[in-house]
């Protein structure tokens, strides 16, 4: 082989390493997706149920605040009261022994609005929904078309599950119910009541009975049962407001 071809061979190669040097680097790989233990990950599969595929709850909307789980609370209510603090937006659902099951939940305006005691004097699977005359007045390029009310289903405002909320016999139109919303648990949004992940809403609703207690604090009493008796409360978190479409 001639010292003229090795010549263009070589320059050839410093070119090529040159382009190389200058070219850009690659674009960093997409953060994988955190890895859920598995008895956090089966609680939140994808479920059948009453014909309908719940999907399953991405990881990224699965957090220390959002997930179920069992914790310490001190009250002298009874084991299987719900109690209800919108303003830390977490559900409680009591155990004896100064334990509970807690839930984070998404809290709309609605959901704000309302507290003091109530009880669950029923509930409802994919239950239909409606909006209120109101809403169809203020609102009636978003609601109009439901006025005749729209199906249970993964669509529907009311998700899953809905359990009523009633004082006496009066209907509070307070609602702890499903949502396909997933990003809003965990937070405060700008509209409806008490929203849970659908896996959360089916476990609760088999875990409570018909005319079940239920406590839903005011804002001076957030944080109320998650210090022992005699030790200061948690301080509030500051809301986070997250606007979306779902009504209810």
């Amino acid at each position: 082989m001639s010292c003229g071809i090795d010549m263009r061979r070589a320059l050839a190669g410093c070119a090529l390493l040159t382009l190389a040097a200058c070219a850009p680097p690659p674009p960093p790989a997409p953060p994988s997706a955190p890895e859920l233990p598995p008895a956090i990950a089966a609680q939140y599969a994808t479920v059948q149920d009453g014909g309908i595929e719940v999907p399953a709850v991405p990881a990224k909307y699965l957090s220390e605040r959002t997930i179920r789980r069992e914790v310490d609370y001190w009250t002298d209510e009874k084991p299987g009261t719900v109690i209800v603090d919108p303003w830390q937006r977490f559900l409680y659902y009591e155990q004896p022994g100064n334990r509970a099951i807690r839930y984070g939940v998404a809290v709309g305006d609605e959901g704000r609005a309302f507290s003091g005691t109530a009880h669950i004097p029923y509930s409802r699977d994919w239950p239909g929904w409606r909006p209120t005359e109101n809403m169809i007045r203020e609102f009636p390029g978003q609601y109009a078309q439901y006025r005749d009310g729209l199906e249970g289903g993964l669509t529907n405002p009311l998700g899953a599950r809905a359990l009523y909320l009633h004082k006496g016999n009066r209907d509070t139109f307070y609602r702890i119910h499903g949502t396909s919303e997933m990003d809003s648990i965990g937070n405060a949004t700008s509209a409806g009541c008490i929203r849970m992940f659908h896996q959360d809403v089916i476990e609760l609703e088999t875990l409570v009975r018909s005319g079940a207690r239920v406590i839903v604090l005011t804002e001076d009493e957030s944080g109320k049962g998650t210090a022992p008796p005699g030790t200061p409360l948690p301080q509030l978190e500051p809301p986070v407001i997250a606007t979306e479409g779902d009504p209810a």
